[in-house]
């Protein structure tokens, strides 16, 4: 059996977890995986503690423009997955490759830290494995692919609701809505989707929003939205300029239901994958709010001057990055987020990655494996002392490149650690490349 100190240690069995885990292997670097639930799927698992789906959660990105390059989904699978179809997914995807062998499930990393300052420091990792007793032991590197959709970003308003108040990470099933009135405040991906499920429910659904949004439809044409176009590329400027005039054909003008006009061009946002929203609210289903002023008893008041009474408020207002066992410094957080080369390396040391902390519209979980396989190679190239990996280490050390397209992302927490796609998975490709 390899010890542990040649190894390196990979810390969580979701997507990007998974990527890693094939990388790994296939690069013939030892590593020993550790997953807090008993399975593979991380929040597509929703029998996961830290799931964070729901019962009607499907993609928003089609399944071609998600899957695994190299295992593509099964035929007949549907276009936009629910998760249930994806859990199987991400079962078959570690049957195939024997990923599981790698993994101690039910262990909840509790601690990570080098052993030294030293660049090539070992980490030393301490797990609870449920048994009352913590192990410990030393690595060679560390992988971190716990996920960034797990740990709530819950506001806080002036005054005291008296209702339910409760974050989406909370919400499983429509009937928790039976007989409410119901107030969901965000119009992220999430909160459009919940208010949806809610309008067959609630005696009432509201929105509360605080910016304009894009609404993209899930098909145009009687495709996947993502599919159509994007084999001719055009200009930044000139593609937001036309698709936002493309947008207003096929789902309106956003503001006559009540949204307030983007304050942003298209794709400077996460857009919202859901058409159906404006099809509730043109029906009367829900009822567009501004953002909320305070609060008293059941009564929210808004900041337009109007106010409305509710059972129960939905938080959809995001998650967090959250990587608790590990201090921030190790990962060089300035601001809203860690700064790492390409949105993967600490700069200190060699052999301390995340995976899977990078968004973008329609990135997939090939985006991810494209990560994994730079950090792969880099390892391997650690390991036998290459020019390639020496000459990247040092590249890690300074600034980032460019990663944003040249689009001015909003300057949002849920934003911070947002690239554009295709120079995004440019640049790993590249990168992978010149590793060897």
């Amino acid at each position: 059996m390899t010890p542990t100190h040649e190894q390196i240690a990979l810390i969580g069995a979701g997507p990007s977890g998974l990527s890693a885990a094939r990388a790994l292997d296939k690069h013939g670097v030892g590593f020993q995986g550790f997953e807090m639930h008993t399975d593979v799927g991380g929040l597509w698992n929703i029998g996961n503690q830290r799931s964070t789906v729901y019962e009607s959660a499907h993609l928003i990105s089609s399944k071609h423009m998600t899957e695994f390059k190299e295992f593509p989904m099964p035929a007949g699978t549907a276009d936009y997955p629910s998760h249930r179809e994806l859990l199987d997914y991400f079962q078959a995807y570690a049957k195939h490759f024997d990923l599981k062998r790698h993994y101690r499930f039910g262990v909840r990393v509790v601690r990570v830290e080098p052993v030294s300052q030293a660049a090539d420091s070992l980490w030393r990792v301490t797990i609870d494995a449920g048994n009352g007793v913590l192990e410990t032991a030393e690595y060679k590197g560390v992988v971190i692919a716990n996920g960034i959709l797990a740990e709530p970003n819950m506001p806080q308003w002036p005054g005291q609701f008296s209702g339910q108040l409760m974050h989406t990470s909370g919400y499983k099933k429509a009937e928790q809505f039976k007989g409410q009135r119901v107030l969901i405040v965000g119009a992220g991906n999430s909160g459009c989707d919940i208010a949806v499920d809610a309008v067959h429910h609630a005696q009432s659904v509201d929105i509360s929003v605080r910016r304009g949004y894009y609404f993209v439809p899930k098909y145009v044409f009687g495709q996947p939205a993502d599919t159509v176009g994007g084999k001719i590329k055009l200009p930044r400027w000139l593609k937001q300029k036309i698709d936002t005039t493309l947008l207003k054909w096929f789902t309106g003008d956003p503001t006559r239901f009540g949204f307030p006009k983007p304050e942003y061009k298209m794709y400077e946002s996460h857009p919202i994958v859901n058409s159906l929203i404006l099809h509730h609210i043109g029906h009367g289903d829900v009822k567009v709010r501004a953002d909320i002023a305070r609060m008293d008893g059941h009564t929210v008041h808004f900041k337009d001057g109007s106010q409305a009474d509710y059972d129960l408020i939905m938080a959809a207002t995001g998650y967090k990055l959250h990587y608790p066992f590990i201090d921030d410094r190790l990962l060089n957080w300035q601001g809203m987020a860690p700064q790492l080369y390409l949105n993967m390396f600490a700069p200190h040391y060699q052999r301390l990655a995340v995976l899977g902390m990078v968004e973008a519209a329609g990135l997939g979980w090939e985006g991810r494996a494209e990560q994994a396989e730079v950090m792969a190679r880099y390892f391997k190239g650690l390991q036998e002392g290459t020019p390639q990996a020496a000459t990247f280490m040092q590249s890690c050390q300074g600034p980032s490149p460019d990663l944003s397209g040249g689009y001015q992302y909003l300057k949002l927490e849920r934003m911070s650690c947002y690239v554009n796609k295709e120079v995004y998975r440019r640049t790993m490709r590249e990168t992978a490349a010149t590793l060897g």
